[in-house]
């Protein structure tokens, strides 16, 4: 027996999938430059704008968007710089500044009306911050450690006993010089790519049980995806801002594990 498949009706409701983070070409031969493509571009061209306005002309009282400016650099400096890199923070904090508002950015623009895609929600974008971070971390490795004592120290920490290095050293390895790179990068795009799903869900059962499909049992369920919609994406904001935070925070202590080995 053969099985056939028959294709849903109009009027029937489809749940949104992957396919929303496809995005065609918005130049014919282009393929590559797409909406996240875009988005990244403008979100660039936006913190550039955000900082300079910031910090071109301060003032001894703060206004604005120096105001705003100063506010977050201090949450930068105050909850990640100095807690990870002590006395180093200052050196590191024009890029853990850029690294948190570039993503943060990035991450808010799916809570935007009329844009509604979350850039992070691609593995590239999230991919070649944690590569670059992981090309800087190898460099200062090996420039403070040397190329021996890098590996040395995180393969094998000293004061433990010999025989647990046979496991150790191994785990720590893929660990440090591979998977945590991985995770870092992973963990970003995973956390948008769901919540950017989710909402897009709930929205999706709003539209069609209120809008296409309008019955006494169905609108209920309309009204229930249109509040929930409304919740996540609240609840989404503060998750944006969190992923912001932790990618940022976990370059300060990759940074500070290659410069200041422990022991």
């Amino acid at each position: 027996m053969s099985a056939t498949l028959t294709p849903l009706a109009s009027d029937e409701f489809q749940a949104p999938g992957l396919g929303i983070f496809d995005w065609p070409p918005l130049v014919q031969g282009q393929e590559w430059f797409n909406k996240p493509a875009l988005l990244a571009l403008v979100g660039t061209l936006l913190v550039m704008v955000l900082v300079y306005a910031a910090f071109s002309r301060p003032k001894l009282v703060p206004r604005g968007f120096q105001n705003v400016g100063e506010l977050a650099y201090q949450f930068v400096r105050e909850q990640i710089a100095r807690p990870n890199l002590g006395k180093d923070s200052d050196r590191w904090m024009p890029l853990l500044f850029s690294m948190f508002l570039f993503v943060l950015v990035m991450n808010l623009f799916g809570s935007i009306i009329f844009i509604q895609f979350p850039v992070m929600s691609h593995i590239g974008y999230p991919a070649i911050l944690a590569i670059f971070v992981w090309l800087l971390v190898m460099y200062l490795g090996i420039k403070h450690q040397g190329p021996i004592g890098f590996f040395k120290n995180v393969m094998f920490p000293p004061g433990l006993p010999g025989w647990i290095y046979v496991l150790m050293a191994p785990i720590e390895f893929i660990s440090t010089f591979f998977l945590r790179h991985i995770t870092h990068a992973v963990r970003l795009f995973a956390t948008m790519m769901a919540g950017h799903l989710i909402i897009a869900l709930f929205s999706e059962v709003g539209w069609h049980f209120l809008f296409v499909t309008l019955t006494p049992l169905g609108a209920p369920l309309g009204v229930l995806g249109v509040a929930m919609t409304i919740v996540l994406t609240a609840f989404e904001l503060f998750i944006q801002a969190l992923q912001a935070y932790v990618f940022a925070l976990l370059a300060a202590m990759y940074i500070n594990d290659a410069m200041h080995p422990a022991h």
